[in-house]
């Protein structure tokens, strides 16, 4: 009933919880950028499809799995290697689907941030809503700051509020921590650049109001060149 899709590049740490949570799944999919460690070796000896393309963006990668993985299901799943499909969370989905109209394209979902084995419960991670399912040949992905968001929906996009979990911190703080400093840059462009329209900061909807809030509180009299991103420290 639902195809997954694993994003990865050097995840032999947690490539291998995340396959053990999709036993469930009949077709699992490994789309890696090149990776110089074991996560090649971990996605087929767990029975998965490994695919190679290099990385351009988080948007264009998701598209090249879409046009071209075999997929088995209708709809397609995407999670990354650091995230775990709980129980809870695969039958919210499976049932989801199992109601969808003809009109639904996907269906925005949420995750619980992880650290050492406890959810930061109080942390601006939740929930943030992000479209991680959807039906093939029913919308595409566009890249947006660091990360990805909706594109040519041929439908509209529904909730699912059961949250899958997200081990953000599983390589360490310092990995964390640069990370994040790289993706506050692209963002904070992001939001320059590629600012909402006004009408979405009163959306019902948090995953168009947030962006639209986030990017219209940002200074309007800042350029790309003239943008002051704060480190994380």
């Amino acid at each position: 009933m639902i195809s997954v899709v694993i994003l990865t590049m050097n995840e032999e740490r947690d490539l291998s919880a995340c396959l053990q949570a999709l036993d469930w799944c009949n077709d699992v999919h490994v789309l890696d950028s090149g990776s110089k460690d074991k996560t090649g070796v971990i996605a087929l000896q767990l029975g998965a499809n490994l695919l190679i393309h290099p990385f351009e963006s988080f948007g264009r990668q998701r598209n090249y799995a879409l046009d071209n993985i075999p997929f088995v299901n209708e709809w397609v799943l995407f999670i990354d290697a650091d995230e775990i499909v709980t129980i809870p969370f695969r039958e919210a989905i499976v049932e989801a689907v199992k109601k969808a109209g003809n009109d639904v394209a996907g269906f925005y979902c949420c995750w619980k941030m992880m650290l050492e084995g406890r959810w930061l419960k109080h942390c601006d991670n939740f929930p943030k809503w992000q479209f991680r399912l959807l039906k093939r040949e029913m919308a595409r992905f566009t890249d947006f700051g660091h990360g990805q968001k909706e594109k040519l929906l041929h439908g509209h996009i529904e909730y699912i509020k059961e949250p899958y979990l997200h081990y953000g911190f599983s390589k360490g703080w310092s990995h964390w921590v640069e990370r994040h400093n790289r993706y506050s840059g692209q963002e904070a462009i992001a939001r320059l650049n590629n600012r909402p329209t006004f009408r979405n900061i009163f959306s019902a909807h948090g995953s168009i109001r947030n962006p639209a809030l986030k990017s219209w509180m940002a200074d309007s009299r800042a350029g790309p060149s003239s943008a002051s991103v704060l480190p994380i420290l």
